[in-house]
């Protein structure tokens, strides 16, 4: 059983880096895992591995999901590009090159990059537990998440309104609780 080193490193951070072992058999999914795992993302938005060429240009998608339809499938317009999903998709199926290049991109609403490379490929020494990140350096840089900006645009508005109230209050002498309201 051979086993593959792959470095992973981030497009938003020079000082992040991965070192990732997997087994040839397994997928790209358990791949996407524990990229997911070793850098703390929650593993449930969409995400894409593009296998490249040396000069990192794109060649061939494999997609967390199957993200053509029956009916793209049938149109005979448009070519057919063959599309592959991670669960289906084996390291060894596509790794074939000394120092193979592959760009993993997660969540597409909020786009993190990460160049991966392959190190090494090697025999499987002992019994040990595949993937595995065998190295950490760097985080990355932490972007609030729309759900993080919702929260703060709520905390926000209720500050201002209370500051909107409490400024009519001081000038009015007008006070939310009474019955009587500004004429």
């Amino acid at each position: 059983m051979h086993i593959y080193k792959f470095k992973l490193l981030s497009d938003s951070n020079e000082d992040f880096v991965r070192d990732i072992e997997i087994k040839a058999t397994q997928t790209f999914e358990d791949f996407h895992r524990i990229i997911s795992e070793c850098i703390n993302l929650n593993g449930k938005e969409l995400a894409s591995f593009h296998i490249c060429d040396q000069k990192w240009n794109k060649l061939k998608e494999i997609t967390l999901l199957d993200m053509l339809n029956e009916e793209e499938l049938e149109e005979e317009s448009k070519p057919f590009e063959e599309t592959f999903t991670m669960k289906n998709s084996h390291i060894k199926d596509f790794i074939s090159e000394p120092h193979q290049r592959l760009v993993y991109e997660y969540d597409f609403l909020n786009m993190k990059t990460f160049f991966i490379e392959l190190q090494s490929v090697s025999k499987q020494k002992n019994d040990g537990s595949y993937p595995k990140c065998t190295y950490s350096k760097g985080d990355l840089s932490q972007e609030p998440t729309p759900g993080d900006i919702a929260e703060t645009d709520e905390e926000l508005t209720e500050q201002l309104l209370k500051d909107f109230n409490d400024l009519l209050d001081d000038t009015y002498d007008y006070k939310a609780d009474s019955d009587e309201g500004i004429y």
